[in-house]
């Protein structure tokens, strides 16, 4: 085992914007997040040595959201539904290859 308490840690932006503007939260960063925790799960690959999905406030990339992180390589991904969100999962955290067609620089 690595000196990290987590293989990957991945951080969602859920923030929703009060006045309207383009926001995480309203683009279904909550209900993604949500998403991938049950499939990290339902894959048994919750918990120490292995995955941690969580909740972020702003990440301050609205523009190119919804945004999530994954950690410890900090790369960050942009997604529209859950067929995004199933590919970062089967391809960086399991298979741990980045998804460029997803990755913000």
């Amino acid at each position: 085992m690595t000196d990290q308490y987590f293989k990957h840690h991945v951080f969602f932006c859920t923030n929703q914007r009060e006045d309207g503007a383009k926001c995480c939260g309203a683009a279904g960063g909550q209900r993604m997040r949500d998403y991938l925790k049950k499939k990290i799960k339902q894959a048994d690959m919750n918990g120490e040595g292995k995955c941690r999905i969580n909740t972020a406030g702003c990440m301050d990339r609205c523009d190119e959201g919804p945004v999530l992180v994954v950690y410890p390589e900090g790369v960050w991904y942009t997604y529209v539904d859950e067929s995004d969100i199933d590919e970062i999962f089967e391809v960086h955290l399991k298979e741990g290859r980045v998804v460029e067609r997803l990755r913000l620089r």
